[in-house]
């Protein structure tokens, strides 16, 4: 081959390269762009979603809140880092598909919207209704721990479906070493036992009861709280994933009883162990108890 052959051949070698180049580049997109989300169908898919820097995905009609971002729909905190402090401001909006902020809701158990926020060692649970201002900016006292905490919104815009999205808040300061939470099934707050029964069973819409008791007497009188006579709040170790869990039956429904015993239905989507949180209402306060279960591929007995 002679010295003309041989530059033509490379010339035309440079430019496939550079072909190739272009059309592979067209597809992964600029560098520090987030690829293309998988699509599925339902509450908590993955479809046309933008996850933040946590590694956990969502597929199917698993949970929520591993995504800052889905369906359009964006959660933004005003800071991604907060002082240590009791009653600390946390500032969020949720950015529509038109990229402003939403200012319309519907009500969902009787608010705009849950903000709940918990440490990533399942401590600090608190669970808060923020104020919603004119500019679409919502805005909420929390108390928050050194520490990585984990943030969700649930809601339900006026034009769109119910989400639950979820985002990192880095809070300053040395935190205490975080401790393993074993099983619990009972819980007591402030005098009042509260014991969990029944099992979550993976694929299955699992039944749970929750028995109030306050000084060793059974309580019979709990009060309505956000449509029901208790809210529960499901959460998977690891991810933090959030579960939508639903009471059986409501106040005024005429077979429902305002305690001792709370039921609810929830269906996980995984083996391992899931931390549950119980608000509810008595004598005018709202207390949270706190247990957590590992989930099974089939029924277990329960036991404390």
């Amino acid at each position: 081959m002679n010295a003309p052959t041989k530059i033509g051949a490379f010339l035309a070698g440079l430019a496939a390269v550079f072909g190739l180049a272009l059309v592979l580049g067209s597809q992964v997109g600029s560098v520090g762009e987030p690829a293309a989300a998988a699509h599925g169908t339902g509450h908590g898919s993955a479809h046309d979603t933008v996850h933040d820097p946590d590694p956990a995905t969502t597929a199917g009609e698993g949970p929520g809140g591993l995504a800052v971002s889905q369906d359009g729909y964006t959660l933004r905190l005003a800071r991604a880092s907060l002082p240590a402090e009791a009653g600390a401001t946390l500032r969020l909006v949720i950015e529509g598909p038109d990229g402003k902020p939403v200012t319309a809701y519907d009500v969902q158990h009787d608010k705009l919207l849950h903000l709940i926020v918990v440490r990533r060692d399942f401590s600090g649970f608190q669970h808060v209704h923020p104020v919603l201002e004119n500019d679409g900016t919502w805005s909420a006292p929390v108390d928050l721990t050194a520490g990585a905490w984990r943030v969700f919104a649930d809601f339900k815009p006026t034009s769109g479906e119910a989400l639950t999205l979820g985002a990192d808040l880095s809070v300053s300061g040395t935190p205490e070493p975080a401790t393993e939470q074993p099983v619990t099934r009972t819980a007591t707050v402030e005098g009042y036992t509260v014991t969990l029964t029944g099992d979550l069973v993976v694929g299955e819409d699992s039944m749970v009861e929750l028995d109030v008791a306050k000084d060793g007497q059974p309580v019979t009188d709990l009060q309505p709280y956000l449509g029901a006579y208790g809210h529960l709040v499901a959460l998977r170790e690891g991810d933090l994933a959030y579960l939508h869990v639903h009471p059986d039956g409501e106040p005024g429904d005429a077979t429902t009883s305002p305690g001792p015993v709370i039921r609810f239905g929830a269906e996980v989507p995984s083996s391992g162990r899931y931390h549950l949180y119980l608000d509810f209402r008595h004598d005018g306060v709202v207390r949270t108890a706190q247990f957590a279960l590992d989930a099974a591929t089939e029924a277990n007995s329960s036991s404390d």
